[in-house]
């Protein structure tokens, strides 16, 4: 860091750079993600049936 932030040097030497550890923490875990799920499109998951709709007639035996 600069020596614009002396307190924020100070805490990444007494305890480590915490926001580094946590993005490549997070990288792994995406990574992770990645191999166990499957990919799908990034579009918006599908709305439910609106309950104002009328119901498709069902076909009687």
């Amino acid at each position: 860091m600069s020596s614009q932030t002396p307190v924020y040097d100070r805490l990444v030497a007494e305890r480590g750079d915490i926001p580094v550890q946590v993005r490549g923490e997070a990288d792994r875990i995406n990574r992770d993600l990645a191999r166990v799920l499957p990919q799908t499109s990034p579009s918006r998951p599908s709305a439910p049936p609106s309950l104002f709709e009328p119901k498709a007639p069902t076909s009687s035996l």
